[in-house]
């Protein structure tokens, strides 16, 4: 990821059994070196925190773009071994969290922050994190899009609460708009693909160059088959992804 500062800490992991990216972002000029992880999947923390031990650095918020069918967040097991750090997703998942964001909010890790874009569709709660606007913030600007938005494609739209109309909308008002040169980084990729451009989205993609009327008709006629992991993933990603009991709270 190119950058004009150097104060910002860039890793993209990857977990292949649910193709899921997993971001890890930290104020490395910092005196405490504060980090966040967005979107942690279960089975790969330990590796996870391994290397925020091994960079020296502190994890203060373990963040959700939704709630995922297709994995449990890690979210759960990061606390277990780290109480101190805060979980997040937006209020409008409906899941609980220590920090429950809404539009417009900012999430600060030392000097730099995450500013929290609603851009539902894929699922009523689905959020875009971006990163902050202003001296000192690295550019260009990057969002973490978690499923609305993939590299040439977008998440489907046919469960919990998704609306294909809605999620043209988000991406159009709430992606589109940025800086044609913010980096895309999304929550999953099927195809090889590690990362995209506003502008490569406005130009390339397959679904979200078209009208609403289109973009809905395509969505309407993939006849995707049912998550796998959907029945136990999203009740568990609900509370957090504590998955032995649905009565503990983050």
């Amino acid at each position: 990821m190119a950058s004009q500062t150097t104060k910002l800490l860039f890793r993209q992991l990857f977990e292949k059994e649910s193709s899921t990216y997993t971001y890890l972002l930290a104020h490395v000029c910092h005196p405490q070196k504060p980090a966040i992880l967005i979107d942690p999947v279960d089975k790969t923390v330990d590796r996870d925190l391994s290397l925020i031990k091994e960079l020296g650095l502190k994890l203060i918020y373990a963040l959700n773009t939704h709630v995922h069918a297709d994995h449990v967040t890690g979210t759960a097991l990061i606390k277990t071994k780290d109480p101190e750090v805060k979980s997040v997703i937006s209020k409008a998942s409906g899941a609980k969290a220590d920090v429950l964001v809404q539009p417009g909010d900012k999430l600060y890790f030392g000097d730099l922050f995450l500013e929290v874009r609603a851009t539902p569709g894929h699922t009523q709660g689905c959020i875009t994190y971006v990163t902050g606007d202003g001296l000192g913030q690295p550019q260009p600007r990057v969002a973490f899009t978690g499923d609305a938005l993939l590299v040439r494609g977008c998440g489907r739209t046919d469960f919990q609460g998704g609306s294909s109309s809605q999620l043209h909308k988000s991406v159009h008002s709430q992606i589109f708009t940025l800086p044609k040169d913010t980096l895309i980084y999304p929550a999953h990729d099927y195809k090889g693909f590690s990362v995209s451009t506003v502008e490569e989205e406005m130009l390339y993609n397959p679904r979200l160059t078209k009208d609403e009327e289109t973009f809905k008709n395509i969505m309407e006629s993939l006849n995707l088959p049912y998550p796998k992991m959907m029945d136990k993933a999203v009740p568990a990603n609900l509370v957090c992804g504590y998955q032995e009991t649905t009565s503990e709270a983050c």
